[in-house]
């Protein structure tokens, strides 16, 4: 009997290790054939498996699971399948790992054994180091497989346990994604040019090899997209270099190396995006902008896809854009209650213009559309002018700038006034045209949103003011301008406290005091969930200021930028800096992610 089924070593480990309690223990004895027989109900039907094939694949640890047992004394806690195996591991004296995607190698898992067998097994190599291959499996006492390995490889193995459903997911990914890009390689490969053969042999594909390649490169990049989303991934970076391809993706802001495709399929897998974004697939001289619009596990997004050439080819960069990120609660995405309050006045006031500053990335486009969102209702009309359109909603009337058909920001606000719109929301200020335009339509009773690239909220007014704008037409249109980042936020799972010396953030520009010793901070030591950086998720940080009666006379009077900004902090106006530096006092983020974002002053 295999170890992880054996009744009476499983649930005695996990009495002793305080697991599960002794009457826990006696409920799961008791009800074990009947849980067994709700798993085999609720699994029956689904994907035509046979019945004996459903019990067979029911292990004491399903059904173990099935109890939905509490942990003793944790109310709210639930015992898990990681849980277990960690018991085991420490128990059999074996060291644990948490499989983490983007720490794989895809040619030590897909390379090193058949499939078969690691399916067969659950067993799923992922790393050689110093001469050894680290094995994840699931069973402790599969010393027959390790020894096959390691024959098989002529190499040393060393074992760590790991949970069954990680090891599936992961041959499930890998295999799937390797044997997809491996078809396509084998389908797609030709000889290399001769350039003095001026016979040159050229060997046309069937239609069934055609047929074949193409259905192996939309599996690899349905393997793509679904990794990405698994991953939490903000954007996909596809580049072609001198002999690989690329595969990289952005997760809370950082870039992270996933895969190296062999060079041949890189045209092969641009070609499949663009085709899925309506792109033109024979145009590769041209940078394109396209979209897709899927669905992962019943979310909605939309991916916006852009192209560009480059030196070895071109370069593909795909945005993923969740209903579920871009539309959020405006109160919970990282403003303080000075700022939230002072926000919530500029969008619940009839006329004006609100600015949304800050640089790509920093997340001006889920400020606008959660805002935008917040505000809808049937009895009012929002129009948006994009480029491109987001994320298409059905509250708003969305309208895309087109400029090879002249629709652009300009034209179309010099005629959506007469489709009668309550709030207008403009991508982005670019030109005096759109700024006059935008202007007038604050001017004749409309809430104009909008935004523009600079790297504080003062720098809005001055910004205008270059594009040519009157400053008394600034100081009488403009409700206020906020400037935005985006900041890491500290790992809940590994959040640890730390002493940090105030003479080391001193001279950061931290407010402390450096002769007053030291100061408890908060950090992610990093872990499995985080995947050791420390950090899981982002929230922002905001510098925000309205248009009060002495800034309108200081505007009108052409003060200088740094005589508006001293007075709009005289009159309250968090910084960025200030605003980030709360939070790390406050433990959302931490010192060394304020410095990288708002860098030492």
């Amino acid at each position: 009997m295999q170890l992880l089924n054996n009744e009476l070593y499983l649930l005695d480990l996990l009495v002793k290790t305080r697991l599960i309690s002794p009457e826990q223990r006696k409920m799961v004895i008791t009800g074990m054939e009947v849980q067994r027989q709700k798993i085999v109900r609720a699994m029956q039907g689904k994907g035509g498996v046979p019945l004996k094939e459903i019990r067979d694949s029911i292990e004491l640890i399903d059904i173990i699971l099935s109890f939905k047992l509490e942990l003793p004394g944790k109310k709210g806690v639930n015992l898990s399948e990681e849980m277990i195996i960690r018991a085991v591991a420490a128990d059999r004296k074996l060291p644990f790992k948490k499989l983490d995607p983007l720490e794989l190698d895809l040619d030590v898992v897909t390379k090193t054994i058949p499939q078969s067998f690691a399916v067969k097994h659950l067993i799923l190599p992922f790393a050689v180091k110093n001469g050894v291959l680290h094995v994840a499996l699931y069973e402790p006492d599969n010393v027959t497989v390790l020894e096959e390995i390691e024959r098989a490889n002529q190499i040393k193995v060393k074992p760590y346990l790991s949970s069954r459903t990680d090891i599936r997911r992961m041959l499930a990914e890998f295999f799937g994604f390797q044997s997809s890009i491996s078809a396509a390689e084998t389908q797609i490969a030709s000889p290399m040019v001769d350039l003095s053969n001026l016979e040159q042999y050229v060997k046309i594909s069937s239609s069934k090899e055609i047929a074949s390649s193409d259905r192996n490169i939309k599996a690899a990049v349905e393997h793509l997209f679904n990794y990405a989303f698994d991953e939490r991934a903000s954007d996909i970076h596809i580049e072609p270099k001198r002999n690989v391809s690329r595969v990289r993706l952005r997760i809370d802001g950082v870039l992270h190396t996933i895969y190296e495709l062999p060079k041949v399929v890189h045209q092969a897998i641009v070609s499949r995006i663009k085709t899925l974004s309506r792109l033109d697939i024979a145009e590769k001289r041209r940078p394109q902008d396209g979209r897709i619009k899927v669905e992962h596990e019943g979310v909605e997004s939309e991916i916006r896809v852009s192209t560009i050439p480059v030196a070895f080819g071109e370069k593909i960069v795909m945005r993923i854009l969740s209903s579920t990120v871009i539309f959020q609660d405006i109160s919970k995405i990282g403003f303080s209650n000075r700022d939230f309050t002072i926000y919530k006045s500029f969008f619940e006031s009839p006329h004006g213009i609100i600015l949304i500053t800050g640089p790509t990335g920093s997340g001006k486009s889920t400020t606008l559309y959660s805002t935008l969102k917040h505000v809808s209702s049937d009895k009012i009309n929002i129009v948006t002018i994009e480029d491109p359109v987001e994320m298409v909603h059905d509250d708003f009337n969305q309208i895309a700038v087109q400029p090879q058909v002249d629709v652009t920001f300009s034209s179309i606000l010099r005629n959506i006034l007469r489709q009668d719109p309550d709030i207008i929301m403009i991508g982005e200020i670019r030109d005096l045209d759109t700024a006059a335009n935008a202007i007038q339509a604050a001017l004749t009773g409309h809430l104009v949103f909008s935004t523009l690239h600079t790297n504080d909220a003062i720098s809005a007014i001055s910004r205008l003011v270059d594009l040519g704008v009157q400053p008394f037409l600034v100081s009488s249109t403009l409700l206020g301008a906020m400037a935005q980042r985006l900041v890491r936020t500290i790992c809940p799972h590994c959040a640890e406290s730390v002493t940090i010396k105030n003479s080391m953030l001193a001279p950061l520009g931290f407010p402390v005091s450096p002769d007053k010793g030291e100061i408890q901070l908060r950090k992610g030591k990093g872990c499995r969930k985080c995947r050791g950086t420390g950090y899981l998720g982002r929230c922002g940080i905001f510098e925000i200021f309205p248009m009060s009666g002495k800034l309108k006379i200081m505007v009108n009077q052409g003060s200088s930028i740094k005589e508006i900004e001293t007075q709009a902090i005289a009159e309250g106006m968090t910084t960025l800096r200030q605003d980030v530096w709360q939070k790390v006092k406050n433990g959302i983020t931490t010192y060394e992610e304020a410095l990288r974002v708002c860098g030492a002053s």
